[in-house]
């Protein structure tokens, strides 16, 4: 591709497909990539009824088709392609893909956070129906029901507790004797009599694939190999998740756990210092809420942003 694009948005998941509606709506005719997830990790999940506007709730998978038809509808244009790597010390800046080069003013990374799986094929297909690595989306679909969570961090502890709002009983497998989690987190994890920590444990297989629908655990205790059956039904990830920022190692700012850095929500800097025309939106710089309806915000944010850059600079 041997003309320079207005701007680039990696990732087609919320926040990258909000982006190219406003974008698309600006009459910059933004390129999106669409990488290895294309719609991000809705794509995954089944029934959304915390996004605006959806009484009745809608499925994930169709959420995602309704924007980026929205998007192209206005003039965005998709390709299913990865960024291999990126060079953002000149301009246009500079992107080495799995469909050739790519010239762009400006980049909006939207490329999102992989959740951290156990990578057993039983989990993998269950996902969606019953196992879930976001409480906050789909705790509300186990009122009074038995569940778990697996993990022995921070994240895993926020998960348990706010999943007792809900459950009868969430039960807390780590495969390790300790913990390493906050203090804090951990005490009030063992003080809430909702949760039962289960220790030295590990999860061979997830139950219920030929139902479609979580109904137990086989567990295995490393310490002495018992092994048992816990039943339950559904199963939450809470060992983290990965961002997908990796290529821009050494050319933007990331945190100790590999998210970019933003000031003002989408601002991408460098040693402190904002790096021009260049923006972050949605997970891959969220830690903290990880939610379609803030993705998206975060989207439009950064898409506003890339019109105000390429009018102040006539580009």
């Amino acid at each position: 591709m041997s003309e320079t694009l207005n701007t680039v948005i990696l990732g087609s998941g919320c926040s990258g497909l909000t982006a190219a509606i406003y974008a698309s709506r600006a009459n910059l005719s933004p390129l999106v990539l669409e990488g290895h997830e294309p719609g991000g990790q809705l794509s995954m999940t089944t029934l959304v009824e915390n996004f605006p506007g959806w009484p009745e709730g809608i499925q994930g998978p169709e959420l995602v088709d309704n924007m980026r038809k929205q998007a192209a509808r206005f003039g965005a244009t998709f390709k299913l392609a990865h960024l291999n790597k990126v060079d953002l010390s000149t301009r246009p800046f500079k992107l080495d893909t799995s469909a050739g080069e790519i010239c762009t003013r400006t980049l909006i990374i939207s490329s999102g956070a992989s959740a951290r799986w156990l990578g057993l094929p039983s989990e993998q297909a269950l996902i969606g129906h019953g196992v879930s690595s976001c409480a906050t989306c789909d705790g509300f679909f186990f009122r009074e029901k038995e569940i778990a969570v697996v993990g022995g961090g921070d994240s895993a502890m926020e998960e348990a507790l706010f999943l007792t709002r809900f459950a009868s009983k969430v039960t807390l497998i780590h495969r390790r004797e300790s913990f390493r989690a906050s203090k804090i987190m951990l005490e009030r994890a063992m003080a809430h009599q909702k949760i039962e920590l289960m220790t030295n444990t590990v999860i061979d297989e997830v139950l219920g694939v030929e139902e479609k629908e979580v109904k137990g655990l086989k567990l295995r205790n490393i310490v002495n190999g018992d092994v048992s059956t816990l039943a339950i039904s559904g199963l939450f990830l809470g060992i983290g998740h990965e961002p997908n920022a990796k290529a821009f190692a050494g050319q933007i700012d990331l945190d100790e756990d590999g998210y970019i850095r933003t000031t003002n929500n989408v601002f991408t800097t460098k040693n402190g210092v904002i790096v021009p025309g260049v923006y972050a939106s949605g997970d891959v710089q969220d830690r903290r809420y990880r939610q379609a309806i803030t993705a998206a915000g975060t989207g439009c944010m950064a898409a506003l942003e890339v019109e105000k850059f390429l009018e102040e600079f006539n580009h």
